[in-house]
């Protein structure tokens, strides 16, 4: 955790998104800097999903632009007006973000190093040997070497989600974006895939974090978000957020979860 370098990684402009004639964000800006873990908490429907889908163009914003080290995501600039974008230029600038989903997402008719070894192999173009060899450092890390052959079937939720993550690092990206990774997991599960993320978040990886984790939002987050109703309603050091917030539904929100 750091962030101190002055120049943002991702900056996020003025970004809005509707499903119809449901408006769900509403002009949203956020930098983040090389380095921070930032965590997004709010109440569901707030909008925290839809803007991360947005980041990595899973979903299309309706305005507004979207930055890594100064590029456009999704889009490109002609000198008169934006334009979106192909698919195959698009799954490329997606490398630069893990994803890291509620559901695993995992290919069930791979093994755990089959799972973090395909996107290397078949976007990065690393040698099959190569990709093998980091896939398997990468489950060493994630606290499941030992796993690099089962299926996703023969693995705990929390398993599955650590493979997950061992698939994002698999791709070098520079920004991770996890969207609620424990909210799928039982109780007893959610430990080991937070303390996976502590780690990372201390080796200065760039994160930005959806979860309904308060501790770990107050532990590890340099920054923490709160949005509501598709906008960002307060942003601060999670001392300040979560001890002396500005905004009355902040207060309200940080009531009703702590006292669960």
């Amino acid at each position: 955790m750091n962030g101190e370098t002055a120049e943002p990684l991702l900056r996020v402009v003025d970004l809005y998104k509707n499903f119809g004639a449901t408006e769900v964000l509403k002009g949203v800006d956020l930098e983040v800097k090389p380095g921070e873990t930032i965590t997004i908490i709010g109440p569901s429907g707030s909008g925290k999903t839809t803007l991360l889908r947005c980041i990595n163009y899973l979903e299309r914003p309706t305005s507004g632009h979207v930055f890594i080290e100064d590029r456009l995501v999704g889009e490109a600039w002609d000198g008169k007006s934006y334009r979106h974008i192909g698919d195959r230029e698009l799954a490329k600038e997606r490398t630069e973000m893990g994803m890291v989903f509620q559901r695993f997402n995992l290919w069930p008719h791979l093994t755990a190093l089959g799972n973090v070894t395909l996107g290397p192999i078949r976007v990065l173009k690393k040698p099959a040997a190569e990709a093998r060899a980091e896939g398997q450092a990468l489950l060493e890390k994630v606290g499941l070497g030992h796993k690099a052959h089962e299926y996703p079937e023969r693995l705990s939720g929390g398993q599955q989600q650590r493979v997950a993550i061992a698939r994002a690092l698999a791709m070098q990206p520079k920004l991770l974006l996890f969207d609620e990774p424990t909210s799928a997991l039982d109780p007893e599960l959610i430990g080991e895939v937070l303390n996976v993320m502590r780690a990372l978040a201390l080796e200065g990886r760039t994160m930005l974090v959806v979860t309904h984790e308060m501790r770990f939002a107050q532990d590890v987050a340099d920054r923490v978000i709160f949005m509501d109703h598709g906008v960002i309603v307060e942003e601060g050091p999670p001392a300040q957020l979560f001890a002396n917030p500005t905004h009355n539904r902040t207060r309200e929100f940080l009531r009703q979860v702590v006292e669960r």
